[in-house]
C-alpha cells in the first residue's frame, strides 16, 4: 500500500497507517543501532547509543501498546523513507577511515534518523488528539519526548567534542 493509498480514506486510516510506518522504523532502528554501536569509537557515543538502543525497544512496545489501545492489528508497512536514511549511514560509515570523522558522520546519520521519528510522532500525536484518543497521544508522547531528549544529546555531544576533534 502506498502512502497515500486508496485504502486510506479517513484520518483513522491514515493514523493507523502512520502507526504502522513508526512501528516498521523502530523495528529497523533497533536492527542498525548495534552496527552503530560497533562503529562508534568515542566512548560517549557509543554508550549514547547503547542507551537509546534500549529506549528504542521500549518505543517498540509503546507503540504497540497504541495498536492494542486503538483495536488494530500490531503490524509494520514498509517505510522507505527509514529504509533510505539508514542504507546512507551505512554507506557513509563505510566510506570513512578516520575514526574522529566517522564519529561525526555516525552522529549527523543518527540525527538524521531522530528527526524522521520526531516527524513522525509529532503528527500522530496531533491526529490522535484530534479523533480523540488523547490516551494514545499520550503514549505516544513519551516516545517523541525521548526523541528529543537524544537529538539534544547528540547536537551537545557532536558541538562540544567529536565534531571539533573531526576538524584536527
Amino acid at each position: 500500500m502506498g502512502f497515500f493509498s486508496k485504502d486510506i480514506k479517513t484520518l483513522d486510516d491514515l493514523f493507523v497507517h502512520t502507526l504502522q510506518d513508526i512501528y516498521y522504523a523502530e523495528k529497523q532502528i533497533a536492527k542498525a543501532l548495534p552496527k552503530m554501536i560497533d562503529k562508534a569509537t568515542d566512548p560517549a557515543l557509543k554508550a549514547g547509543f547503547e542507551k537509546h538502543l534500549s529506549e528504542t525497544k521500549g518505543h517498540i512496545e509503546r507503540v504497540e501498546q497504541v495498536f492494542e489501545m486503538h483495536g488494530v492489528e500490531a503490524k509494520g508497512v514498509d517505510c522507505p523513507a527509514i529504509d533510505g536514511i539508514l542504507e546512507e549511514a551505512d554507506e557513509v560509515s563505510g566510506d570513512i577511515d578516520d575514526k574522529r570523522v566517522l564519529d561525526a558522520g555516525l552522529i549527523a546519520s543518527a540525527q538524521a534518523v531522530e528527526h524522521y521519528e520526531m516527524t513522525r510522532y509529532g503528527t500522530l500525536i496531533a491526529w490522535a488528539k484530534q479523533l480523540g484518543r488523547n490516551d494514545c497521544a499520550s503514549v505516544l508522547k513519551q516516545n517523541l519526548d525521548e526523541e528529543k531528549a537524544t537529538d539534544k544529546k547528540l547536537t551537545e555531544m557532536a558541538e562540544s567534542k567529536v565534531n571539533l576533534q573531526a576538524a584536527e
